[in-house]
């Protein structure tokens, strides 16, 4: 009985939609975040897996392969990475972060997916919330010194990523939701309930009570109910209808006497007119009900918007929640970018370029402090994404936001220049300023720059949410600007200290002197026609320079020799290519210089020494240097003869084109030396030629 009431349906029905569509609302967010999450996580593994490769590449290059273990090690430091292993595609543990783990084999399950993925790269996410991911590592060319050139998958890079915080972490969020929504609920079915009961229910039975009396005989007026209008409306014509009937019954009553008789047949007719003018009264009741009943369903659509406000308001903190883990995304890809290099010049280029995307501005630059001239001096400054002006020095003076950054050692933010009258609106650098960031450049208490972005794309004004992502960038940029500069001045060393054996060679004949720094110029002149890039033009120079250097292990009385060569003495000479490969062989960063060392005396027929290389397997750059070298030691002095002339030289370059030399080089370097303008008299001094120079910095 109490299921069929009206008001319990009403209620009932209410609370269902609303139960379900918070129900179907909260399993739609969880599933949309959990799908969140796992894109989040395979960006992030993709990341990683291609800094642990770069490292692992960079180990391996420079001799260092036992660091694999400690590169992994460290990572593993991380809570959210479980495990860091490199396995072999037979699913046997090579390195791994747990030493404990290496020479274990796979389980069979692992061992299975490994051979069913042909794809070089594979994740799943595990019951466990566990993101496992999988990235092949293919046999390189720096590989095959190790493993043979036709094994083409020598390992995989197995990387797992506990889920476990994201995911508790949104089930905290949906229980509080869901303790909310059962709140929210209860507080609705029972606001609804109240009001039926309130302003519907009562007002009905007191009806019903009225309509029990007059249907039993007694005729008098209730008080008006004025619980609604409607409600009052229909009382006061119920009340109206009570009086109108006690008076008809009145009325009847007084003239039953006189018409008895004529009233008996007639009485009948007489009640059924009545009852159906009851049954009008009461229809018109029903129907004023029904006006009410729709009003109540307007008021509880009302408060289904209010629900839907209500969700909205929750899918605004979930954007800025997505916001914030965006901002930390972003910082952690920008680090593991710019410790992806130690170039210091493309080190410049990517904190810019990843600084100014990640903060959506319009104009980027690092300036570095030389404290000892006291002036600022801008590596590079980048709009729109590209390299827009090259390196200069700009004054340090009061108006400079830089200057005020390096003397205050503190990040700046400046919303709108209009605002702050006491900096330049137009840079030194060619623009105009309307918002900028500018965060210091330390290692520990030393200042060694700022970095700065200026102007929103958008036209927008930074925020302090901004100044705090950048100044975290700058944290991180400054310990890779001074590892690279200390890489730099590394390199430098070796090279300098090799370059003195090379001067301590030359020095001691004086029939080889200035032999490396003509071969240098040549080399470089032919290269730069031939428009190699930078990094091959480096390679270059530094064999050039260094490619006699072998020559230490070769018996002085035999390089001094006047008479007649033997057989046995030119098998001696021809091993100082294989000496200086040699010597260089510790030296990671000098590969290619090594093996372009190698080659200058190979043949582009393939016959030269001391391995026989084809021309396809040979450098480009041995082949420029076989060419200087060749012309150099024609017209030089040796202890058996004397210089020869150039155009015997060139005519002997010609003569062997396309049997010992390259035909296209050989064709240019006759080009440089008919100009006339690049070959000097053997006597005059030769500038310096230096292309790779060491980066200072204050």
């Amino acid at each position: 009985m109490i299921l069929n009431s009206l008001k319990v349906k009403i209620v009932g029905l209410v609370a269902l939609i609303v139960i379900c569509t918070i129900s179907v609302a909260s399993w739609y967010q969880y599933s949309q975040q959990k799908r969140m999450i796992e894109e989040l996580a395979a960006q992030s593994s993709k990341v990683l897996v291609e800094s642990i490769v770069n490292n692992i590449q960079t180990s391996m290059k420079t001799g260092h392969s036992g660091d694999i273990s400690y590169i992994l090690a460290r990572l593993k430091s991380n809570d959210y990475i479980k495990e860091l292993r490199i396995v072999s595609p037979d699913g046997k543990i090579i390195h791994s972060a747990d030493q404990n783990d290496i020479g274990k084999m796979l389980s069979h399950k692992e061992r299975d997916a490994l051979s069913k993925h042909p794809e070089d790269r594979f994740y799943f996410s595990s019951e466990e919330n566990v993101f496992d991911s999988y990235t092949r590592i293919s046999n390189s060319v720096e590989c095959q010194g190790c493993h043979h050139p036709s094994q083409k998958t020598i390992a995989y890079l197995e990387t797992e990523i506990s889920l476990q915080t994201p995911i508790a972490f949104i089930r905290r969020g949906q229980i509080n939701t869901i303790s909310s929504s059962a709140v929210i609920i209860v507080l609705i079915i029972g606001a609804l309930f109240a009001f039926m009961v309130a302003y519907v229910d009562r007002p009905i039975r007191h009806m019903i009570v009225s309509m029990q009396r007059v249907e039993s005989g007694v005729f008098e007026s209730d008080p008006v109910i004025s619980s609604s209008n409607e409600m009052k409306l229909l009382s006061y014509h119920f009340n109206l209808m009570v009086n109108k009937l006690k008076d008809l019954v009145s009325t009847t009553v007084m003239h039953e006497r006189e018409l008895a008789r004529a009233q008996e047949k007639l009485a009948h007719h007489h009640e059924t007119h009545l009852m159906n003018l009851r049954l009008e009264e009461q229809l018109k009741e029903i129907e004023g009900l029904n006006i009410s009943l729709e009003e109540r369903i307007d008021e509880v659509e009302h408060a289904n918007f209010t629900i839907a406000d209500l969700a909205s308001e929750l899918e605004q903190k979930n954007t800025t929640l997505e916001s914030a883990v965006e901002r930390l995304s972003t910082i952690y890809k920008v680090g593991l970018a710019i410790n992806s290099t130690i170039d210091i010049d493309r080190l410049f280029n990517l904190v810019v370029k990843t600084t100014t995307t990640a903060l959506k501005a319009h104009i980027g630059y690092i300036i570095l402090y030389d404290a000892a001239s006291n002036s600022l001096n801008v590596t590079n400054l980048i709009g729109s994404g590209k390299l827009i002006a090259p390196k200069k020095s700009i004054p340090l003076k009061d108006t400079s936001v830089s200057a005020w950054v390096i003397r205050n050692r503190q990040p700046l933010l400046i919303a709108d220049i209009n605002q702050a009258p006491q900096f330049d609106r137009f840079s030194d650098l060619g623009y105009e300023r309307k918002s900028l960031i500018c965060a210091p450049l330390m290692i520990k208490d030393e200042i060694i720059g700022t970095i700065s972005v200026v102007n929103k794309i958008d036209d927008s004004q930074f925020t302090s949410d901004e100044l705090e992502m950048l100044t975290t960038i700058a944290a991180q940029a400054s310990i890779s600007i001074k590892n690279a500069t200390l890489y730099d001045e590394q390199q430098q060393t070796y090279l300098n200290t090799i370059q003195a054996l090379v001067s301590a060679i030359e020095a001691s004949d004086s029939y080889t002197r200035g032999h490396s720094e003509r071969v240098t110029r040549y080399s470089i002149e032919i290269g730069r026609r031939l428009n190699l890039p930078m990094e091959r033009m480096q390679v270059l120079e530094r064999a050039a320079i260094l490619h006699d250097i072998g020559k230490i292990g070769i018996d002085l009385s035999l390089l001094h020799k006047e008479g007649k060569l033997t057989a046995s003495d030119i098998k001696e000479l021809q091993q100082h290519p294989v000496i200086g490969m040699r010597i260089l062989e510790p030296i990671g960063f000098l590969h290619d210089v090594r093996t372009c060392i190698g080659q200058h005396h190979e043949r582009y027929d393939g016959l030269g020494y001391p391995n026989r290389i084809k021309r396809e397997d040979q450098l480009l750059e041995a082949q420029i240097l076989s060419v200087a070298d060749s012309f150099d030691a024609m017209t030089s002095d040796r202890p058996y003869r004397k210089a020869l002339p150039v155009d015997i030289a060139l005519k002997e370059l010609a003569d062997n084109s396309g049997s010992q030399f390259a035909p296209e080089i050989v064709t240019t370097f006759n080009e440089i030396i008919e100009e006339g303008t690049f070959f000097r008299s053997r006597h005059n001094p030769l500038p310096p030629i230096m292309l790779s120079k060491t980066v200072a910095h204050a």
